[in-house]
């Protein structure tokens, strides 16, 4: 009976060590930051870019970015961070809604499985008697320099 106790319990830990582990976030705080969200601006459709250089960062933090469109001046100096060389730098337009704030002001979690981030942020509840205004979100953060992947997917959590 001890036997095919044992063999079961190494059956079960055999089963739960395979395939590729995912990357998780186990440097959150040091692994991700929010450098732009904004509620104007995004592009139309949702999407990722990721940003390979200083220019092409200063482009979209200016505005002059053909995957924002952004109206308004450029940010202050004071607020600019630096294009951070330790970290990918992802530009992620939400889409179009029709009303209310959609702008990401915090990441919760990060992850990498099957080529997709996953990019976790708090479900807030819109709704209401809000004015029909078109908006365009997006938001600009960092991510660590490992991590791979092909797309990007939003994960709303209470």
């Amino acid at each position: 009976m001890a036997k095919l106790l044992f063999l079961c319990f190494a059956a079960l830990m055999s089963c739960t060590g395979t395939g590729k582990p995912s990357q998780n976030s186990s440097y959150l705080h040091s692994g991700t930051e929010i450098i732009v969200s904004e509620s104007q601006g995004g592009a139309d459709n949702a999407g990722f870019v990721i940003l390979k250089n200083e220019a092409e960062y200063r482009k979209v933090l200016k505005g002059n970015s053909s995957q924002l469109v952004v109206e308004g001046s450029e940010p202050s100096p004071s607020k600019v961070i630096e294009f951070p060389a330790d970290k990918k730098v992802v530009l992620y337009n939400l889409g179009t809604f029709r009303s209310g704030d959609h702008r990401i002001t915090q990441i919760k979690n990060l992850s990498v499985k099957n080529n997709v981030l996953y990019v976790e942020v708090p479900y807030v509840e819109r709704g209401g008697m809000e004015i029909q205004v078109v908006s365009n979100p997006y938001v600009v953060f960092t991510v660590p320099l490992h991590y791979n992947f092909a797309s990007v997917e939003l994960k709303f959590s209470k």
